[in-house]
C-alpha cells in the first residue's frame, strides 16, 4: 500500500474561497488492478473554471462533490502498471490533480511525449490554456488581416498566449493587466499598448487612448468593466470571444451587465462564448504551430509555482487575487 495525500472540498464557498472550504486527507493506494496504473503526480494545475465547479449548480461540467478529492489537470509518472501499454517511468497527463498519487484505468490517462519541453508546459502554454487561446482567437473571433486585438487578463496563462499568437500573426495588440510586474512582462513579449487596470480610474477612457482607432477583436477573460470598455471601443463588425469572466466568479450577488450592450446593434458586433473542450480537434494543429513559434522565438511563457499539495488551496485562491504571472502551478514532487 502507498500512502498519498489529497485535497477535498469540505464546504461550498460563498464569495472568495477560504482555507476552511478545503481539507487534506490521506488515502492508501493498493497495487493497481488489471488494466490499471498507479501514478505519482509531479505537477498539478489550478484554473479559474474550478471555482464554478465548487457551486452546487448545473453547468457544462458536474459540480465537485463534498468530501471528495477535487479534480484538475496533472502531470505524473507511472510507478506501477498492470497495463501492457504503460510502464513505470512513463509520463502521463490526467485529470486527477489535487492529489499526490492515484490508481486509475490506463484509458483514463494519456501518455505524454514532452518533445523537449518541460512536462508542466502541457498544463499551460502547450496544453489546455494554450489551446483555449488558439481556438478562441482564430476560430471563435475569426482573426483576420489587419485586426486590432484587445486582450483582458493578458498576463495570465490564456491571455498571454492570445497576445503572443496575435503578435506572431502580425497584429496590433492591446493588453490589460494589474501591476507593474505584469505590465513589464507584456511589454517584454511585444504587446503594443499595455493598460494597468489597477492604476486607471476609467478603464474605457484608458482603452480609448490605447486604441484610438478602435478594436476589431476582444478576447475576454475578465468580464465586467473590461467588457463594457471593449464594447465602447469596438469598431463596426467587431468580434468578441468570451472565454471567462474572472471578475465575477466570486460574486455573491448578480453583477450588473454592461450598460452599453446596445452598441452591439449599431456596430453590428458578434459576441460568442466558448468552452475549450468543444475544440480538442484543434490540439494537433495548435501544437504544430506552437512548436514553430517557439523555434522562431515568437512565443514564451511564465509560470508561478507553489510547492507541495498543502499549498494547492492557496495557489487556487491566488488566481482571484492577481497572484499569478502566467500559469499558476503546484509542484508536487
Amino acid at each position: 500500500m502507498t500512502a498519498v495525500r489529497e485535497i477535498r472540498l469540505k464546504s461550498r464557498p460563498s464569495g472568495l474561497p477560504k482555507a476552511d472550504n478545503f481539507e487534506m486527507a490521506t488515502v492508501e493506494l493498493p497495487a493497481p488492478a488489471a488494466g490499471e496504473v498507479q501514478v505519482k503526480n509531479l505537477w498539478m494545475t489550478v484554473d479559474p473554471y474550478m471555482r464554478g465547479r465548487m457551486n452546487d449548480v448545473k453547468s457544462y461540467v458536474p459540480p465537485f462533490q463534498l468530501g471528495k478529492a477535487l479534480e484538475g489537470g496533472a502531470i505524473g509518472e507511472v510507478t506501477a502498471s498492470s497495463d501492457p501499454n504503460l510502464k513505470p517511468g512513463d509520463l502521463v497527463q490526467s485529470n486527477f490533480g489535487w492529489r499526490e498519487g492515484f490508481n486509475a484505468p490506463a484509458a483514463a490517462v494519456q501518455k505524454l511525449d514532452p518533445a523537449g519541453l518541460p512536462p508542466q508546459t502541457f498544463l499551460g502554454a502547450a496544453g489546455m490554456p494554450g489551446l483555449t487561446a488558439y481556438a478562441g482567437l482564430l476560430k471563435i473571433a475569426g482573426l483576420k488581416d489587419g485586426d486590432i486585438v484587445f486582450v483582458s487578463g493578458a498576463a495570465g496563462a490564456v491571455g498571454s498566449m492570445v497576445a503572443q499568437i496575435a503578435k506572431a500573426k502580425g497584429h496590433t495588440v492591446i493588453g490589460s493587466a494589474g501591476g507593474a510586474d505584469k505590465v513589464a512582462f507584456l511589454k517584454e513579449i511585444g504587446v503594443d499598448q499595455v493598460i494597468d487596470y489597477k492604476a486607471e480610474k476609467d478603464l474605457t477612457a484608458a482603452l480609448m487612448r490605447a486604441a484610438p482607432d478602435g478594436i476589431d477583436v476582444y478576447f475576454d477573460n475578465v468580464g465586467g468593466e473590461h467588457l463594457e470598455a471593449a464594447l465602447a471601443a469596438a469598431r463596426p463588425f467587431g468580434r468578441f470571444a468570451l472565454c471567462g469572466a474572472i471578475s465575477m466568479y466570486n460574486a455573491t450577488e448578480p453583477p450588473p451587465g454592461p450598460r452599453n450592450l446596445v452598441q452591439m446593434v449599431g456596430k453590428q458586433l458578434r459576441m460568442e462564448g466558448f468552452i475549450v473542450s468543444s475544440h480538442w480537434d484543434m490540439m494537433a494543429p495548435f501544437q504544430r504551430d506552437l512548436a514553430q513559434w517557439v523555434r522562431e522565438g515568437k512565443v514564451t511563457w511564465k509560470e508561478t509555482v507553489f510547492e507541495g499539495i498543502g499549498k494547492a488551496p492557496e495557489a487556487f485562491v491566488g488566481l482571484f487575487q492577481g497572484a499569478n504571472l502566467g500559469k499558476m502551478l503546484v509542484k508536487l514532487a
